[in-house]
């Protein structure tokens, strides 16, 4: 389907969404917000598509919530919680998504930009990158998941520092820090981000989704649940073509080639 605000494309097993409101910064507007959901469900429906990557356009991954929209006239609480429940649905749609996700930034990834990242599994950013939860600059409370999201990644004294703060970091602090995974030179961002997501989609897709699954309820179970997670996760895994593809390419030192089954 046709997008106003984003693009999509797929390139072998990696499909890419691309944030394309160049002239905001791709800032969020409420099209926005719909149309990642959208095409979240389209990638999901593309069994060949086994990795995603998040980036945008125009030298910048996004720059939060779009300003413009915000002034234009006084909100009521009841519109500003409308606003956010539709980025809810967005993160939790992305948060959740059932196969492995990189952010790719590049320049500004600020307020709910940061967050949108750190929706993804993994993060790879530019030597200029930046990052920052610059809520109350504008008077607003952390949005985007951003009070759940970050201290998971980084701490709650790092995130307690950040929020507030309001410091605007670069790509080296945030690799310090735990934020990013990886910072590579901006000529080599694409490059390198695509080859994490070649071989992450070598993988087996259905283990991959499964040990994400697991790996996301960690974060609120006890070991107790998540040892019984485990078990039922890796007696479906042990059970499937994949598990036996594995072994025999092992005995017979080769490649793999695992089809999701």
């Amino acid at each position: 389907m046709g997008y106003q605000s984003l693009l999509l494309q797929r390139t072998g097993a990696v499909a890419t969404i691309t944030l394309n409101r160049p002239e905001a910064r791709n800032a969020i507007d409420m099209t926005l917000r719909g149309e990642l959901v959208a095409a979240l469900d389209e990638v999901e429906a593309d069994e060949a598509a086994r990795v995603l990557v998040l980036t945008g356009a125009g030298g910048h991954f996004c720059s939060g919530g779009d300003v413009k929209t915000m002034r234009a006239r006084r909100h009521s609480a009841a519109e500003g919680r409308g606003r956010v429940q539709a980025l809810n649905r967005m993160v939790l749609r992305l948060a959740d998504f059932p196969r492995p996700t990189i952010a790719m930034v590049d320049g500004f990834a600020v307020g709910a930009g940061t967050n949108l990242a750190l929706c993804c599994d993994l993060t790879v950013a530019s030597d200029r990158a930046r990052f920052g939860e610059v809520f109350w600059k504008i008077g607003l409370v952390p949005d985007g998941g951003g009070t759940w999201l970050l201290p998971r990644a980084i701490g709650m004294a790092r995130a307690k520092e950040l929020i507030f703060t309001a410091d605007v970091i670069d790509a080296a602090e945030a690799a310090r820090i735990g934020l990013v995974n990886r910072v590579v030179p901006a000529a080599d961002l694409e490059g390198v981000t695509r080859a994490l997501a070649e071989r992450i989609a070598a993988a087996p897709p259905a283990v991959l989704r499964m040990a994400k699954h697991m790996l996301n309820r960690s974060a609120t179970t006890d070991l107790a649940a998540a040892l019984d997670l485990e078990a039922f996760s890796q007696g479906l895994a042990i059970a499937g073509e994949d598990h036996q593809e594995g072994l025999a390419a092992f005995f017979e030192k080769r490649t793999p080639t695992f089809t999701g089954r």
